[in-house]
């Protein structure tokens, strides 16, 4: 991979002031006493690529004796990807899966035709005060894998491609980006990763992908001029090769890809290509229609 930075238009011009299309302040939303801030889906901007949903956990603190507790919950049409920045998370679905994510880590959940899981807080960590920081995003699948089977896959953090240099280091989780490849199986054209920076260094994103974000966790950087700082979500426009500048040590989230084959439609925790779909996932989740996630029996009711 090259390091070297592109050449953005000079601050001031025209062009500089669309490189980026939308700027997204998360709203904050609380998920099993847990604040979260929400930056997809919005009301300007639906989706990002196949990304439909994505959500910053925290950073949080629990007790002793308390931690996450999302009940069993349905999904359709879509794939979960859980990355932790500290903590750890109890995962199990219907398929029988018990998975302890880390820091570094990928679960890449493949919703498909319907699957139900729940996120917890481990029996042991709950012996201790804990903390937990990362990120929850969905993936719409495109319309060809919606109704695929449902299937569960965990990366640890080795096996994930690591760039490096000139004060950046960027850990590939899924897609391809700077000639790397990540291991996690995707239904389309993508990209996410984690980038740190050092103050002052220069991460370069080039136009390859047709739509293309940064979520910024922690940090301040600068792009044609102007600066961003924490929590915010930066898209770009399509063709313009970009330079991002970090003026202080910062935390990055990269995400794109091929833009979804056709709207997709989104209520509670359901994504599809067609309303009727959804109707029918939720008689399904109303109805005891799911497989159960063994080992937790609590559930999450449907709206009303």
């Amino acid at each position: 991979m090259s390091w070297q930075a592109c050449d953005d238009p000079k601050f001031g011009d025209s062009e500089s002031c669309n490189l980026i299309d939308l700027v997204v302040v998360p709203r904050t939303a609380d998920i099993g006493g847990f604040e979260v801030r929400r930056a997809l889906p919005t009301r300007e901007r639906r989706m990002v690529g196949p990304f439909i949903f994505f959500d910053e956990m925290g950073p949080g603190e629990f007790l002793s004796g308390t931690g996450l507790d999302v009940r069993p919950h349905p999904h359709i049409g879509l794939a979960t990807v859980t990355y932790l920045f500290d903590g750890t998370i109890d995962h199990r679905d219907s398929l029988g899966t018990h998975m302890t994510i880390k820091p570094g880590d990928v679960n890449w959940m493949t919703a498909g035709r319907g699957i139900a899981h729940s996120e917890r807080t481990g029996a042991e960590v709950r012996k201790h005060p804990s903390r937990l920081a990362g990120i929850q995003s969905w993936v719409a699948l495109p319309r060809s894998a919606e109704e695929t089977a449902p299937d569960f896959v965990h990366h640890d953090k080795g096996t994930l491609p690591v760039v490096g240099g000139d004060g950046k280091q960027v850990r590939l989780i899924v897609g391809s980006l700077f000639g790397e490849h990540s291991p996690v199986k995707a239904f389309s054209e993508m990209f996410y990763a984690d980038a740190h920076m050092d103050a002052g260094s220069k991460l370069p994103l080039a136009a390859d992908h047709e739509e293309r974000a940064v979520y910024i966790v922690s940090g301040e950087v600068e792009i044609a001029g102007d600066r961003f700082g924490a929590n915010q979500l930066l898209v770009f426009k399509p063709g313009d090769e970009i330079t991002i500048n970090a003026t202080q040590p910062a935390q990055l989230m990269l995400l794109g890809g091929e833009a979804a084959d056709g709207p997709r439609y989104i209520w509670w925790n359901f994504v599809s290509s067609s309303k009727e779909r959804i109707e029918e996932a939720k008689a399904d989740w109303a109805n005891g229609r799911f497989e159960a996630v063994p080992g937790d029996n609590e559930l999450i009711p449907l709206p009303e």
